[in-house]
């Protein structure tokens, strides 16, 4: 299965498609920050420019927890992947938002407790296309996949992601800081359920989403006057109650809807912060 990730060129499903999303493709724009390209320097990535740096700073200023969130965001996706890996049987990953490769990919991860799990990544920055290749390479028996697409395609994600994942079987969804990026008029709580509808009984959804029951006002007002530099990027802000509901249909694992540094936290896990960000996973019924 391995060799089946190797094989695949940009011209095939589903290593890359090139259909522009509903909100219309990013452009490639060095002069204005974006989301993954910020991530990417506050986990000490390499993948960013100077108007992505001076964003995070910027950012910094107003909200000093941003980098202990990004790094709390990022350990929780190894903590869901091995949970879902080891104690609940799942071989199959669908991670959507995946954002630019660094340590402890999803595939990483899951093949290091189950070489036969398969992993199709989704994304829609092209500076994550262009490292492309660094998900596809897979260990072990496992395979990978990446999909070019906006989460609001989601049928093309589907359609895409079936040919290397058998949605008969149990799959994880992971939905890691990107649902806060649809804004109420896309419904992203009907994009979750489409998702959720095509996988059986017994699948499992992990998600992040940024707090807005969990920064303070004057934190948030700083916020929406950065994100005017970033790319086409409006970020949406929801309470608990609304991000509860992503999850209907499907009984929250414990500790149920946590900030995300509480959620199973490792020994010795970096506590020197407090994020602004929900998370949860749940197994669907």
């Amino acid at each position: 299965m391995k060799g089946m990730a190797g094989s695949m060129t940009s011209d095939e499903a589903p290593a890359s498609g090139h259909s522009p999303g509903k909100s219309g493709r990013l452009p490639f724009d060095v002069t204005r920050a974006h989301q993954a390209r910020m991530y990417d320097y506050l986990l000490g990535g390499k993948d960013n420019y100077a108007a992505d740096r001076a964003a995070v700073e910027a950012t910094l200023k107003v909200y000093p927890d941003m980098a202990f969130t990004a790094r709390a965001n990022r350990a929780f996706l190894g903590r869901a992947v091995r949970y879902v890996t080891a104690e609940a049987g799942i071989r199959q990953f669908l991670d959507i938002g995946t954002g630019i490769p660094t340590a402890g990919n999803t595939h990483q991860v899951a093949q290091a407790i189950a070489p036969d799990a398969r992993v199709v990544y989704v994304d829609y920055d092209p500076v994550v296309l262009a490292h492309a290749r660094t998900l596809l390479t897979g260990d072990g028996e496992g395979a990978t996949a990446y999909i070019d697409a906006d989460l609001r395609d989601t049928d093309k994600i589907l359609d895409q992601a079936g040919q290397l994942l058998d949605f008969t079987q149990p799959t994880a969804i992971t939905l890691l800081a990107i649902l806060h990026a649809i804004p109420d008029a896309d419904d992203p709580h009907a994009i979750v359920r489409r998702l959720l509808d095509a996988v059986p009984s017994g699948s499992y959804l992990a998600l992040t989403h940024m707090a807005s029951d969990l920064m303070p006002a004057e934190t948030k007002e700083g916020l929406d006057g950065i994100t005017e530099r970033m790319i086409q990027q409006d970020f949406t802000f929801r309470p608990r109650d609304q991000v509860e509901r992503f999850f209907d249909g499907a009984d929250l694992v414990e500790p149920g809807l946590v900030p995300v540094e509480e959620w199973r936290p490792d020994a010795g896990a970096d506590a020197a912060g407090k994020s602004s960000m929900w998370c949860a996973m749940a197994r669907k019924r």
